[in-house]
């Protein structure tokens, strides 16, 4: 049974299965590898079921187009502009819990508390140990810069984590700065964007660039892979900031929906999740930030340094990826 089937069949499952008390159906956007190993502990502990459909894409128009006839009780996904969708596409309904309130800080949660961050990521660059010296490039502004032509890989310009990299760059400067920084930085680039985060590190290795953007658990999963293992080893993790700001934040979280036939359970595993337990698991098997303070980082995370988060509402970020992915199909980033 191939993996398209697999989900078609879950979601007839999801679909045709009635309401009980002891069971919550998730929507996922994540990895299903990810998640599952929290899911089994909460199970575990509470009895309660997690049955979960992974979709790709199209998350808000699945649940607009089932309505009130969903079964999804929560939403689980990643990025900013994402969330923001979901809450914009009207699926979602505020929750309010004293234990979220307590465990996810307030920049990692919706002001109107439609969704609530589960981890956080830093936005890095992955630097030759090679090629590129300690301190050569300390800022996001910096890869515009003409020493870095034909050195610089990245995955597409228009894929989400570029998006809202791009689009933090128009919050702290404007639209117009963030266009020219574009074009700068597409003249940089070794080669055509493609592929994920992980492959423009193995071109790192094969000495077809110098630096590349990624995502900070990449490293965990490259490090873990013993074919990767050489790739990570060939590169040392910056993290840039904005001349303004800090390094540029990401987060994975969830929501409920508006349909949620098992409200009660469902509130159980969100708080479940913004627990030190499952934000723990977190830190461990996706080598992700923890959004609960006082939770620890990972040993392998720990082992990367600290940086300085960026402080800019995330909110803030999700209203201007319309205009950053207009710039970068302006500027042809991807062509």
């Amino acid at each position: 049974m191939n993996a398209q089937t697999s989900l078609l069949a879950l979601a007839a499952v999801l679909t045709a299965a009635p309401a009980f008390a002891d069971e919550v159906n998730v929507y996922s956007s994540r990895q299903p590898e990810l998640i599952q190993p929290l899911f089994d502990r909460f199970t575990k502990e509470t009895g309660i079921a997690v049955n979960v459909a992974f979709v790709e894409k199209g998350l808000a128009e699945r649940l607009a187009s089932e309505g009130s006839r969903s079964p999804a009780d929560l939403v689980m996904t990643v990025d900013i502009s994402k969330l923001a969708q979901i809450v914009d596409a009207g699926v979602t309904q505020p929750v309010i819990s004293e234990v979220l309130g307590a465990n996810i800080p307030a920049e990692f949660r919706d002001p109107g508390n439609q969704w609530f961050g589960l981890t956080s990521r830093a936005r890095i660059i992955y630097a030759s140990k090679e090629r590129v010296a300690d301190g050569e490039v300390t800022t996001y502004e910096d890869l515009a810069n003409p020493k870095w032509k034909g050195r610089i890989c990245t995955r597409p310009g228009t894929h989400d984590y570029n998006l809202g990299l791009t689009a933090a760059m128009i919050v702290h400067h404007d639209t117009a700065y963030a266009k020219g920084w574009a074009e700068a930085l597409r003249a940089n680039l070794a080669k055509k964007p493609d592929g994920n985060d992980r492959s423009q590190v193995k071109s790192i290795w094969a000495g077809e660039c110098d630096i590349s953007l990624g995502n900070t658990y990449y490293m965990g999963q490259m490090v873990a892979d013993p074919e990767q293992k050489p790739w990570a080893e060939s590169v040392r993790i910056v993290y840039p900031t904005f001349e303004n700001g800090g390094t540029h934040m990401n987060v994975s979280g969830v929501a409920m929906t508006t349909s949620a036939p098992n409200r009660e359970a469902a509130l159980k595993l969100m708080e479940w999740l913004s627990s030190d337990e499952a934000q723990a698991i977190y830190a461990e098997t996706n080598n992700e930030f923890p959004v609960k303070p006082g939770v620890k980082r990972s040993a392998l995370v720990e082992s990367w340094g600290d940086f300085t988060p960026d402080t800019i509402n995330l909110m803030d970020i999700a209203k201007e990826r319309p205009a950053a992915l207009k710039l970068m199909e302006e500027v042809n980033f991807d062509g």
